[in-house]
């Protein structure tokens, strides 16, 4: 069966030749050879203030944000595209999930902030694909994938989406042209199947 997919490419640095644009791609391709339906956000394109207060993360947001949140609100899977940095996401994608947020868009108190918020994602699903240039096992050994586990429990089942799926890719620096287009070939086959 069909679905609507929204892929988001979470690499701050908008030039083609990324890694992670290719990943998207990969996935995109793959998703609409078997006939979904795909949107893309491409979070370099986005103009992204950072959040400063409350009063404006309650605020629905207007523009390029409220048209990302309209893609993700029509899909009934989200691809969410990285790169590690630092340990964690990219600060310009983190920005990017606080504004999207924005609203009680992901979770919703109806103003009561000691109330249980509505999980709104609830319906969807969710594959996050991150790159790194650290082996994956070291990031899953040593480090727990703190970040990801995070970023999952955090923002994705917190707000709904079910299941949660991740797929990392290590080595990406120093893999060569083979390696690389087997991870392609992964994430393009993900995409035909819609996980």
């Amino acid at each position: 069966m069909a679905k609507s997919i929204c892929i988001i490419n979470g690499h701050p640095d908008g030039a083609p030749e990324r890694f992670v644009a290719a990943l998207s791609e990969a996935y995109r391709r793959g998703a609409c050879s078997a006939g979904h339906d795909v949107s893309r956000i491409d979070i370099a394109a986005v103009p992204i203030a950072f959040l400063s207060g409350e009063a404006e993360f309650a605020s629905a947001p207007e523009g390029e944000i409220a048209a990302a949140q309209e893609k993700i609100r029509a899909a009934d899977h989200l691809v969410l595209v990285y790169p590690l940095w630092l340990g964690t996401v990219p600060a310009r994608l983190k920005a990017f999930l606080e504004q999207v947020s924005r609203g009680g868009f992901f979770l919703d108190t109806g103003g009561d902030s000691s109330k249980w918020p509505a999980r709104r994602m609830r319906g969807k699903s969710v594959r996050i694909i991150v790159t790194m240039g650290m082996p994956g096992f070291a990031y899953r050994l040593l480090f727990g994938a703190h970040s990801l586990k995070g970023l999952e429990a955090g923002i994705f089942r917190m707000s709904g989406f079910k299941p949660v799926h991740h797929t990392i890719l290590g080595g990406v620096g120093a893999c060569g042209p083979e390696t690389r287009q087997a991870m392609l070939d992964r994430v393009e086959k993900l995409g035909r199947q819609a996980r």
